[in-house]
C-alpha cells in the first residue's frame, strides 16, 4: 500500500525536466511543485493519527487509498504549473493520514522487541518504491510522456483498495486466519505492553502532544525531510544535467543508491532490536549520511564517478533511522496520545519535504549547480543526527520479560 503511496507522491522527480519544458518552469517553481505535496500532508497528520486510535486504521486508510487515487490521476490532467501545484497539494491532504495510522497499525500487532524491525520492513516501501519506480517510470517517459506516467500509476491506489480490505485486519483478535493459540498469546502479551506503558504519569493532551520528546523529534524529522526529499526530488535532473543522460539511464541509476538504502533498513533495524538501543542507530545513520553528501559535493569537482559513489552511500541515511527513530516514539510515548503525537511529528517534519527542493532549486537557479544545495542537505543531515542524543530512551525496555 505505502509502496504505491510512496510512488504516486515522488513520481514527478522523474517527470520534472519534462514538465518544466511544458509549463515554462524555472527551478524555484518546479521546487514548489515538487514540495508543496507536504503542505497538504501535514493537514491530516493528528485527526489520521487519533482516528487511527480511537476508531479503525484499516477503514480510515481505505478511504484515502481512494480519494489519494483520484488526486494523483488528476495531476496528469492538468494543463499550467498552477493546476499541478494545486493537484500536488490535494494529493497531499489525501495522503496525510496513512503514515501515522499505518505506524498505528503496526504498534497494534507488534511487540516492543519486534517493533524496530517491523517498522523497517514495512519503510522498505521507501528504496523499494524507488526501485520499482524510477526504471518504470524512465521507460513510460521514453516511450510516452509524463501525463501517461502520472494517470498510468495514480490509477494503482484504485487497483489495490480491494486487496487492502481483503487482507488487513487492525488488531490480532480480528484475524481469523491467525491460530486462537497464537492470537491469545500474542493479544496477552501486547495487553501486557499496554499496561506498563498506561503507568506513565497521565498528561493532559495537548501538553502530551507538545511535550520535549515530542518537539525534539519534529526538528529532527523536518531536518531528516529537508535532506530527503530535495536528494529524490532533484537527484534525476542533477544526473541528467551531470552527463545529459536519457530518462531510462537516469531510471536505473536512480534505482543503485535505494537498493543499498533497502539492505541497510534491515541491518539497522535489526541491531537495534537486538541491543535495545534506538538513539545511536538514529545518528549514526544520518550521521553518516550527512558525511558521504559533504563528500560527494566536494568530489563533484574532479570526479564524478567518486560523487556518485558517496552519493550512493548518503542516500540511506534518513531511510535507514526510520525503524528505530519510529520504535522511541512507540516506547516513549504516552498511548492515549502516541497517534495525534506521530501525526503531529510526521505532519510538522515532512514541511521539510517542502523546503528541501525548493531551497535545492533556488540555489541551483542562483548557482547553476546543484553544489550548495546538496551540500546545505548534508548540513540538515548532520544537525539532525546531533539532536538525536537528546531523546530519552525507554523505561520499560528491559522490565518486560518480567512481566511474563
Amino acid at each position: 500500500m505505502y509502496t504505491i503511496a510512496f510512488i504516486d507522491r515522488t513520481n514527478i522527480s522523474m517527470a520534472l525536466p519534462s514538465i518544466s519544458r511544458d509549463f515554462h518552469m524555472n527551478p524555484t517553481q518546479a521546487g514548489a511543485v515538487a514540495g508543496v505535496f507536504f503542505w497538504g500532508y501535514l493537514l491530516l497528520q493528528v485527526p489520521g493519527g487519533h482516528f487511527a486510535t480511537h476508531w479503525s486504521a484499516k477503514r480510515l486508510i481505505a478511504i484515502l487509498l481512494l480519494l489519494w487515487g483520484l488526486c494523483a490521476i488528476g495531476c496528469g490532467f492538468t494543463s499550467t504549473w498552477r493546476e499541478l501545484w494545486t493537484m500536488r497539494f490535494l494529493l497531499g491532504v489525501a495522503e496525510g493520514g496513512v503514515w501515522p495510522s499505518t505506524l498505528i497499525l503496526l504498534s497494534n500487532w507488534f511487540p516492543r522487541a519486534e517493533r524496530a524491525r517491523a517498522n523497517a520492513w514495512f519503510m522498505l516501501c521507501i528504496p523499494l518504491s524507488v526501485v520499482i519506480a524510477s526504471p518504470v517510470s524512465g521507460w513510460i517517459l521514453s516511450r510516452w510522456n509524463w501525463r501517461v506516467m502520472l494517470i498510468a500509476e495514480g490509477a494503482l491506489p484504485l487497483l489495490w483498495l480491494a486487496v487492502w480490505l481483503r487482507m488487513i485486519d487492525d488488531r490480532p483478535d480480528k484475524a481469523a486466519w491467525l491460530p486462537r493459540e497464537e492470537r491469545d498469546d500474542l493479544e496477552k502479551l501486547l495487553a501486557g505492553e499496554r499496561a506498563e506503558a498506561e503507568r506513565l504519569k497521565p498528561e493532559p493532551y495537548l501538553k502530551a502532544l507538545f511535550e520535549p520528546q515530542v518537539l525534539v523529534m519534529v526538528v529532527m524529522y523536518f531536518l531528516f525531510s529537508v535532506g530527503a526529499t530535495g536528494y529524490l526530488f532533484w537527484l534525476p535532473t542533477a544526473l541528467g544535467s551531470a552527463r545529459k543522460l536519457g530518462d531510462l539511464v537516469v531510471g536505473i541509476l536512480m534505482t543503485v543508491p535505494f537498493i543499498v538504502t533497502g539492505i541497510m533498513m534491515v541491518l539497522n533495524s535489526w541491531h537495534s532490536d537486538v541491543s535495545g538501543e534506538r538513539r545511536g542507530h538514529v545518528a549514526a545513520a544520518v550521521g553518516s549520511a550527512g558525511v558521504f553528501l559533504l563528500l560527494a559535493v566536494w568530489t563533484s569537482h574532479f570526479s564524478q564517478l567518486l560523487a556518485y559513489i558517496f552519493l550512493c552511500l548518503a542516500a540511506g541515511g534518513p531511510y535507514v533511522a526510520l525503524g528505530p527513530f519510529w520504535a522511541a516514539a512507540t516506547e516513549t510515548l504516552p498511548r492515549e496520545t502516541l497517534g495525534a503525537a506521530m501525526g503531529l511529528i510526521t505532519g510538522l517534519g515532512n514541511l521539510g519535504g517542502y523546503f528541501g527542493p525548493l531551497w535545492v532549486g533556488y540555489l541551483n537557479q542562483r548557482s547553476g549547480n546543484f553544489v550548495g544545495g546538496f551540500g546545505l542537505m548534508g548540513i540538515c543531515f548532520l544537525v539532525g543526527a546531533s539532536l538525536a542524543f537528546l531523546l530519552r530512551s525507554s523505561p520499560a525496555a528491559h522490565r518486560l520479560q518480567k512481566l511474563e
